[in-house]
């Protein structure tokens, strides 16, 4: 069965694996579609992915079919579509006993600890996954990225007629937007790419956008925008440490300010004029968890969640090694490329 490994990085290559057995108890064995490329598939290619090990078949948004079952499998049947939960925890530690699961302290997340859907078929746990019959294979490999963003928005408590300020409209950022619109926030979104502003307002609906220069000048313009008042809600998902360590300056008193994006950096940022003074919360926002995947999927199902803007690049399994890099660079225009194994 063939596969694609990242066997180091900015080296991909196409190996043979065995094909995986028959599915045990709890366990469902499935056909990979679609395989979403992700900003952590960016980073492991160029060995910044601080969770990253290889080698590694990358791979985590998946649209897949159900082929067989094992014993105790009831809620998904040979046929099916589903998306995956691509986070396999280990249902024990302290953090899963309390409902933590998206953040469990031996978590294996497909595609970045171990061996993920870049391949034909994969044998997975049937508890990460959730029927899809209502969406394409591809709409299923996109509900990963979009509950990242759902999980970040709902870390923030925030509410309908605050302000949210999205830093960053790379994927995470896009998809953190998709439910800053559906909690009935206002929002706005600063980046430092005019090409990805220009989708945000034209896709995306959003009017507030701001050329991010990395100065005060940005502090500036959300003032403008918000009357003196700031943020309410701030989401940084651009995985800067520098962005992380100037995002609380854009913080409404009594603000929170959530951290989806990653870095390997130190972040550095005064404690008594901002975050004292005014009050505010930090969170870390990790993965998602199982009720974001079903919301979204009933979101997308009932056309409450457009998904039609998304998908800008597709690309055959065959070619992706040809393909991979130049999505890297700005001038591609990608927002999300899918990989068809079909």
């Amino acid at each position: 069965m063939r596969a694609l490994q990242l066997e180091r990085p900015q080296s991909f290559r196409f190996i043979d694996v065995p094909e995986p057995p028959a599915p045990g108890p709890g366990e469902a064995l499935l056909r990979v579609h679609q395989v979403g490329i992700c900003g952590t598939d960016y980073s492991g290619y160029l060995g910044k992915m601080p969770f990253f090990s290889y080698p590694r078949i990358p791979g985590h948004e998946l649209g897949v079919e159900v082929l067989a079952v094992g014993e105790g499998v009831t809620h998904v049947h040979p046929g099916d579509r589903c998306s995956v939960e691509p986070y396999i925890n280990c249902q024990r530690c302290s953090a899963c006993r309390r409902g933590h699961t998206n953040c469990c302290e031996s978590n294996q997340t497909l595609g970045v600890m171990c061996d993920g859907g870049l391949q034909e078929r994969i044998l997975l746990p049937a508890r990460k996954l959730y029927p899809a019959p209502a969406l394409s294979n591809e709409q299923a490999a996109l509900v990963e990225t979009l509950a990242i963003g759902c999980h970040a928005v709902d870390r923030s408590g925030l509410k309908s007629g605050e302000t949210a300020l999205v830093i960053g409209a790379g994927p995470i950022g896009l998809a953190a937007m998709e439910f800053t619109k559906l909690a009935g926030a206002r929002t706005i979104v600063l980046d430092m790419n005019s090409q990805r502003l220009a989708f945000v307002r034209e896709r995306m609906g959003i009017a507030d956008t701001l050329l991010a220069s990395g100065g005060d000048d940005d502090v500036q313009g959300v003032t403008n925008l918000t009357g003196g008042e700031m943020a309410h809600v701030v989401i940084d998902a651009t995985g800067s440490n520098r962005s992380m360590s100037e995002a609380l300056r854009f913080c409404a008193f009594a603000g929170r300010l959530v951290y989806v994006g990653i870095t390997q950096a130190e972040l550095t940022f005064p404690h008594a004029p901002i975050l004292h003074r005014r009050e505010l919360t930090l969170f870390a926002s990790r993965n998602a968890l199982p009720r974001d995947f079903a919301r979204i999927i009933s979101l997308i199902g009932s056309g409450q969640l457009d998904t039609g803007p998304w998908i800008t690049h597709r690309v055959p399994f065959p070619n992706v090694v040809g393909e991979f890099s130049k999505y890297l660079k700005p001038e591609s225009g990608v927002i999300k490329a899918m990989i068809s194994l079909e």
